[in-house]
């Protein structure tokens, strides 16, 4: 596709962090400075570097949370303590600090007006990240009665949910994202969604009919995802539009 950044070309650049905020116990946003930004399409993720004193360096990838033209650039980090990365990212970090980045990476997991929807966004844990960049990005320059589009939100509990302030913002106005929460750990009191985990029937009361040909994406842990693929699949919707981003344990 025109403007997919090709990973072979890419080279490595400093982004400085300018602003950190702790969306849970567990996951923290980074808001980068990046001089010379190509741009990039919601939905695409960037390599980050470390380099220790000795010249030991690590790296992984991390899905952009911000839409393309907002002037930072948003990652969302979940620590994992047996991690290389993220321990270092959401726990030493500070403001000021520079980053090597490369990217923006990936070509098939992104969406743009012109792709249209309706859109299907279904996201497990800090899948939603990339998720968020497509609504962001849908309310900043699609007319909402235009893409219609649904997101169904599995977290483990409301304590673990990810950019609520947003997704309650973009929900809130007419033809806005309509938001289908869902908790696998805990039924908190006053909990407006639902419980359990997602499945096959969930999905068939959330998912377009296959008749409007929805676009859908799907992004989470390895099992999410091909569950969530394969069901929707077999309520009919084309293979060619369930769109699929995962990620396993090697993700720290």
């Amino acid at each position: 596709m025109a403007g997919t950044a090709v990973r072979g070309r890419l080279t490595w650049t400093l982004g400085t962090v300018v602003e950190l905020a702790d969306q849970t116990e567990r996951v923290r946003s980074i808001l980068l400075e990046v001089p010379g930004w190509p741009g990039h399409r919601p939905g695409q993720h960037v390599d980050v570097r470390l380099t220790a004193e000795d010249g030991y360096q690590a790296q992984r990838s991390y899905s952009i949370a911000s839409a393309p033209g907002e002037r930072l650039l948003e990652l969302a980090v979940e620590l994992l303590p047996d991690g290389e990365v993220s321990p270092y990212l959401t726990r030493e970090l500070r403001v000021a600090d520079r980053l090597e980045l490369r990217g923006p990476v990936g070509g098939w997991f992104v969406w743009e007006p012109a792709l249209g929807g309706p859109l299907l966004l279904v996201g497990g844990g800090s899948g939603i990240v990339p998720l968020v960049a497509i609504a962001r990005h849908r309310a900043a320059v699609a007319g909402d009665a235009e893409v219609p589009a649904r997101l169904l939100y599995s977290a483990r509990t409301r304590a673990d949910v990810l950019f609520a302030g947003d997704l309650e913002r973009l929900a809130g106005s007419p033809g806005g994202l309509e938001v289908v929460g869902t908790l696998t750990r805990e039924r908190p009191p006053g909990w407006p969604g639902r419980t359990g985990r997602v499945d096959a029937g969930l999905l068939a009361e959330v998912a377009w009919p296959a008749a409007r040909r929805p676009l859908a994406f799907v992004c989470g842990p390895t099992g999410f995802v091909e569950l969530v693929a394969g069901a929707l699949a077999g309520l009919g919707l084309e293979p060619g539009r369930i769109r699929t981003e995962r990620f396993g344990p090697t993700g720290t």
